[in-house]
């Protein structure tokens, strides 16, 4: 073997790779000469992941104990330290990955750049290992990946008080290292002479085959000479051990007719593994191909079994579904099930009240869900690179998933089909198309349909798309459940001037919203100040309920008043009291706006003289009340004490106010817009 020598018994959990452990431990332990920063990388399936999960048990010191560390060779064991920060990237985003980073040493840090100058100004160096570089990101198309390396690794790489590891694709691995003082970063590939270790695929082989590690009993796992003598074979012809694991695989699900001294059926790469096995089982390797497509093309954990057959036809353009009823021993060696939670069935997660439909097909009776998904990626890489036409492909995926989507109501698709397919229809160039349903935008989980719809350029996306866009931040950072995040998209479509989408919201949808939005109204500068109102009418007339809008000089239809105007009798200071308007209860010469409360439109003849304001026992004797913070707003009521409406903001709300009658006005840097709080009930003004 490479760089060992047989005194040591190897690492159990990897078998070898003595070079690249004896490397890694160096810079662990900040040897003399060793870099801050290490690159791991290699081939899809070369075993890298292998190797730094082997690695990291010696960094923890409860795996540690577990280990044979006497028995291993001193130089790959590294010291015991404290164990490293390790954010796994698989289906995050770059930015997720950054502030697991923070959160782990406490950072302050507000923003991104804040993030590296508070590692930069550390007393000691930390220590930061960033596996599945490769399987980042909540949606493939979006290319994660690269987007990781060159806005979160590359700056920790040139932080001076990081220590880095990053196990990262090749095509990407010389980016983390880019304009670093030599001597700074070292690149282990693994499939390098140098670090490549073929006596490791044998005995990967072996031990696989032995039914001392799991493996049937057949006859040429029982026979130590034949079980030696055939992992030896497939060892000296696989190149790597995602090969080796393959083959091994091929040959215990279907022993059948095997004949382990027959090496003309022992695999060389991945591809040639899904041809032979295909051949030995009688049929045509484009079958297998064509049955492993839809999770070659598959997003986030894999698909529901429920939806093979469908998908897989789709792509083949026929039926599939006798090949796969009688086609695991075909597909199997391939296939890995995965069983989750079935409200978890999909990446980030599904809420009930936008869920499947229950007892949907797949689900098991203990509330289990079986997804399927290819062993290994590079098993994906090899099957899309054989497809005609991926993007076609991907639009036969999503036209058959549209299908599944029970009477077009996403609150009852699955949760695969509902949180998915975006993801299906970047890739098919389709994704816009699709941007136009409000159903899709409050029920899909905003994580991989964010990420989806910001790799879309944005001169592509029409208005209701845009208006999601701005709005996603905001559902992805509260984790905002379905009917939050409706509540908050219904009143970003009114205030984008998109009135039918909010309104599709509240009668398609069938959700009970807190609120329903009245009108919104933009403003240069912002309005730094509110109050409800009433403008009584002429002799026998209602009065007219008004907003005043305090906003600053020269604002269009504005009239300038003096100090202290927009009434600061009343309204809501930033700690949530009932009086005083404006953020800073600052007075100064400004100019007001007056709308009217519960339609859109401006009262540009009202007299400010006779506009009747509540009166403080008015208030207190309204149901609701309503208290405020920086990007907050809660509306409660005053008899149980309990939040009815809650409203959030990726503005800080300068002012609010809320009528007796329960309309809430509300103020940002943007505007004003009015909410009709639901639970005030049928009496409130209109």
């Amino acid at each position: 073997m490479t760089g060992s020598t047989e005194d040591y018994a190897p690492h159990p959990h990897i078998g070898g790779r003595t070079a690249a452990l004896r490397a890694l431990a160096a810079w662990r332990a900040a040897a003399p000469g060793a870099p801050r920063v290490v690159v791991l990388t290699g081939d899809a399936g070369s075993g890298r992941s292998r190797l730094l999960t082997g690695f990291l048990m010696l960094c923890e010191p409860e795996y540690r104990k577990q280990l044979p560390l006497d028995a291993m060779d001193p130089s790959t064991v590294p010291p015991e330290l404290p164990a490293p920060a390790v954010p796994s990237a698989e289906g995050l985003t770059a930015a997720q990955v950054l502030w697991l980073i923070a959160d782990h040493f406490g950072l302050r840090a507000t923003g991104v750049q804040g993030v590296y100058a508070e590692l930069a100004a550390l007393d000691e160096p930390v220590t930061v290992v960033v596996p599945d570089v490769d399987r980042a990101g909540p949606v493939r198309a979006a290319d994660e990946p690269a987007r990781l390396v060159r806005e979160v690794l590359a700056p920790l790489a040139a932080t001076g008080t990081v220590r880095l590891m990053a196990e990262v694709p090749r095509p990407l691995a010389a980016e983390v290292a880019e304009g670093l003082p030599p001597g700074t970063a070292q690149i282990i590939d693994l499939d390098a002479p140098e670090w490549a270790d073929p006596d490791l695929l044998v005995r990967y082989a072996q031990a696989a085959l032995d039914p001392e590690f799991g493996a049937p009993e057949l006859p040429f796992t029982v026979d130590p000479a034949a079980r030696l003598a055939l992992g030896a074979a497939i060892g000296r012809r696989a190149g790597s051990p995602l090969v080796v694991q393959l083959a091994v695989h091929c040959a215990l699900m279907a022993p059948e007719g095997f004949d382990p001294a027959d090496e003309r059926f022992l695999p060389t790469s991945v591809g040639t593994a899904l041809d032979l096995h295909a051949r030995r089982l009688g049929t045509d390797s484009q079958t297998l191909r064509l049955l492993l497509a839809p999770l070659a093309l598959a997003e986030a954990e894999g698909i529901p079994v429920q939806l093979w057959s469908r998908l897989a036809s789709a792509v083949a353009g026929h039926d599939m579904s006798p090949a796969i009823a009688g086609g695991m021993l075909l597909a199997g060696p391939f296939v890995q099930p995965v069983e989750v939670p079935a409200e978890a069935a999909s990446e980030g997660g599904g809420e009930a009240a936008g869920g499947g439909e229950e007892g949907a097909e797949g689900d098991s009776a203990d509330g289990e869900r079986t997804l399927l998904r290819l062993l290994h990626p590079a098993l994906a890489e090899e099957i899309r690179a054989g497809l005609p036409n991926v993007a076609a492909a991907q639009t036969q995926i999503a036209m058959a998933l549209l299908e599944a989507v029970p009477d077009q109501d996403w609150g009852k698709a699955d949760p695969y089909v509902r949180d998915h397919i975006a993801g299906h229809t970047l890739e098919a160039g389709l994704l816009p198309q699709l941007l136009t349903d409000p159903g899709l935008f409050v029920h899909a989980d905003p994580v991989p349909l964010r990420a989806a719809v910001e790799a879309v350029p944005l001169e592509q996306l029409g208005a209701p798309a845009r208006t999601y866009l701005r709005t996603a931040p905001l559902l992805t950072r509260t984790q905002a459940p379905t009917l939050l995040r409706a509540a908050l998209l219904e009143t970003a479509f009114v205030e984008d001037g998109l009135p039918e989408y909010a309104e599709a919201i509240h009668g398609r949808l069938g959700l009970d919203l807190p609120w329903q939005t009245l009108w919104s109204l933009p403003v240069a500068g912002g309005v730094s100040a509110v109050t409800v109102g009433s403008l009584p009418g002429a002799e026998g007339a209602g009065a007219t309920p008004v907003a005043v809008l305090v906003v600053p000089p020269g604002t269009p239809g504005a009239r300038p008043v003096g100090a202290g105007a927009g009434g600061g009798e009343s309204g809501t200071t930033a700690e949530g009291g009932e009086s005083g308007t404006t953020a800073e209860g600052g007075k100064s010469e400004t100019a007001v706006l007056v709308h009217h409360l519960v339609q859109p439109g401006l009262l540009d003849d009202a007299d400010l003289d006779r506009i009747v304001r509540p009166s403080e026992e008015e208030r207190a004797a309204a149901p609701l009340g309503l208290s405020r913070g920086g990007d907050y707003l809660r509306v409660w009521n005053r008899a149980e004490q309990e939040v009815v409406a809650a409203l959030i903001s990726d503005t800080p709300f300068t002012a609010a106010d809320l009528s007796p009658d329960g309309i809430l006005l509300v103020a940002t840097k943007r505007g004003a817009k009015a909410l009709r709080i639901r639970a005030a009930g049928p009496g409130i003004a209109s």
